[in-house]
């Protein structure tokens, strides 16, 4: 981001809003376990339209932050990993919800 476009956001804003949720692919995922409380990759992937590889990415980045528990089983001879969001994950959200709508509702007309 060049040094004009960074002003600009901050004019908006856009400074203390949590950039790791902010990033789409991201925030689909905090969306969806928001809403269903855990979900499968396999559900995930189908409700994102991420690709294995780019949820597996997304999902460990929000993890390595603590907004997102892992839980990798066996069912079978198969792997099955289940993501859900931690309580800190779920307050990230939700803040992250209050600042955009401030943001949004700042707005000049």
């Amino acid at each position: 981001m060049g040094r004009s476009e960074a002003d600009s956001t901050q004019n908006f804003g856009l400074d203390g809003i949590d950039r790791l949720i902010h990033e789409p692919a991201r925030l689909k995922i905090v969306v969806m376990l928001h809403v269903v409380e855990s979900a499968d990759f396999t559900f995930l992937a189908n409700q994102t339209r991420l690709t294995w590889g780019n949820l597996s990415s997304h999902i460990s980045k929000l993890e390595e932050a603590g907004y997102v528990a892992i839980d990798k089983r066996f069912v079978g001879k198969k792997p099955h990993t289940i993501a859900c969001l931690t309580d800190r994950g779920r307050d990230a959200f939700r803040d992250y919800r209050q600042r955009m709508q401030q943001l949004l509702d700042d707005l000049p007309e």
